[in-house]
């Protein structure tokens, strides 16, 4: 009867300690991201933040980030300190390494001072007392531009040439223009540069023709945030009409013609009566002209 408890009793042990060995293998410990896709302002900052799942105090492991498209490290700590002089010179004194919550296993990585170049995909990874895994996550930066300039210049034949300029956006900005009934306006070019920081500026060049006359409103959105900036004008109908381009002509021709025979008079008083009769035709000649640009 002795013999039988005992081996019950050897029994049972063995069901434990196998329960125990299957509990601890198949507790593999791995690097979440509470947030996989962030968005940060240029000129603010980004917190990037990863942790150990199921929680385990991570005070004496090495934790580092870097990034995941040229491998540069950004920060780390290792047991219990941080680690200076290895980072990329891009980020340092850009970097607070946050451990409040370094026994549960979390940390925060933030960074200051953002940049259009800080975009893209970056690592963090734990390493040490059995683990060594690495989660990835992705930043995006923003910046919204300055507000839209309007010039318009002179009209010409083909219409109204109206150019919308605005810079300081990231990522590239859409542009477009809406009359007074709410349409789209077409075009006829649009362009895009970067400056050394990155960040966009757009041109649009519209040429308007008389029935475009109003109210119009020039929209540029940033396509990350949804924000965006409008500017409004009021075009004059009379901007459109072929006479205000002829009167335009014909004042500066009248000037030119001013010009020419104040010129001319003042050579025919210098030469005396020898210039007489030449200057009265050409004054003559003037005087019609000038009759006959002001009817």
């Amino acid at each position: 009867m002795m013999k039988l408890k005992f081996s019950s009793f050897s029994g049972s042990c063995v069901s434990f300690l196998l329960l125990q060995v299957m509990t601890s293998a198949s507790e593999n410990w791995t690097v979440t991201i509470p947030t996989r896709h962030l968005v940060a302002i240029v000129g603010g900052h980004a917190e990037l933040s990863c942790q150990l799942s199921p929680p385990r105090n991570a005070e004496h492991m090495e934790v580092r980030w870097f990034r995941r498209d040229d491998s540069k490290l950004i920060h780390l700590y290792r047991d219990g300190h941080e680690v200076n002089g290895e980072a990329a010179p891009e980020y340092v004194n850009r970097t607070e390494f946050v451990k409040e919550a370094i026994r549960e296993g979390k940390v925060t990585l933030r960074l200051r001072n953002v940049s259009a170049s800080d975009a893209g995909s970056y690592q963090c990874s734990f390493k040490g007392s059995g683990i060594n895994d690495v989660a990835s996550m992705n930043l995006s930066i923003a910046a919204l531009g300055l507000e839209t300039q309007i010039h318009v210049q002179a009209p010409g034949t083909k219409g109204l040439m109206v150019d919308c300029n605005s810079g300081g956006w990231f990522p590239k900005p859409q542009m477009e223009c809406r009359d007074s009934r709410g349409e789209r306006l077409p075009h006829s070019s649009k362009s895009y540069s970067q400056d050394g920081a990155r960040l966009f500026h757009v041109k649009m060049t519209l040429v308007l023709r008389k029935q475009s006359w109003g109210n119009m409103t020039c929209y540029i959105r940033n396509p990350l945030t949804g924000e965006e900036k409008r500017t409004n004008i009021i075009l004059a109908g009379d901007l459109f009409h072929p006479d205000h381009i002829w009167m335009i002509f014909s004042v500066s021709f009248l000037f030119v013609i001013l010009f020419l025979t104040t010129v001319l008079s003042c050579q025919c008083f210098t030469k005396g009566d020898n210039c007489c009769n030449e200057c009265g035709v050409i004054k003559g000649i003037s005087l019609n002209v000038m009759c006959i640009m002001i009817t």
